[in-house]
């Protein structure tokens, strides 16, 4: 996926500026595909001379005008090809997982604490997600009659939700696991 892709499915499900678009991306769209501020803009500025969004300038009191983008009819069709566009499942690369089997060949033990960091990471993420959803999804003022966009909005974070409970799990199992070999041995 490119980024192009991400931040027009950000703008048909609300047009905004770049510092808007950014937001959203630390908000939301960044826990699947993240972008620096500077990539954004200058992705947005690409798109607006392909024809893929439209620019209109908005008024503002005591600070600049800012500009506020929303999706042209070619950006649309573009991501209409990508959308029907076969993709190949993802390959995993994780830095964690070739260091445990390393620990082998080390002092098992020694790994313990980042172990433990990278649940805690998780843990904090589990919690915003779960807390987001309580927010946009069941929390108050959510009355469940959900349109297609939010459906899917959820469905999405219930990924993430399910992802970050499975690493905790398995990251439990490392830890015990840890432990267990690490632990020295009666003498």
């Amino acid at each position: 996926m490119a980024l192009e892709h991400a931040i027009l499915v950000s703008l048909l499900e609300q047009p905004g500026s770049g510092y808007e678009l950014s937001r959203r991306f630390e908000r939301s769209i960044g826990h699947f595909w993240t972008a620096t501020h500077q990539q954004i803009y200058r992705v947005l500025k690409r798109m607006e001379s392909d024809g893929w969004i439209d620019v209109r300038e908005v008024p503002q009191q005591a600070r600049p005008d800012k500009k506020e983008y929303s999706v042209a009819a070619p950006g649309r069709a573009a991501l209409s090809r990508w959308l029907h566009e076969p993709i190949e499942p993802e390959s995993v690369r994780h830095d964690l997982a070739v260091k445990i089997r390393g620990a082998a060949f080390d002092d098992p033990a020694a790994l313990i604490r980042e172990v433990e960091r990278h649940r805690r990471t998780h843990s904090d993420l589990l919690a915003h997600y779960l807390a987001g959803e309580r927010r946009d999804f069941t929390g108050p003022g959510a009355d469940g009659a959900l349109d297609a966009g939010q459906e899917l909005q959820h469905v999405v974070l219930r990924g993430g939700i399910a992802y970050e409970r499975m690493t905790i799990a398995w990251l439990d199992d490392v830890l015990a696991t840890l432990h267990r070999i690490g632990a020295p041995s009666p003498t």
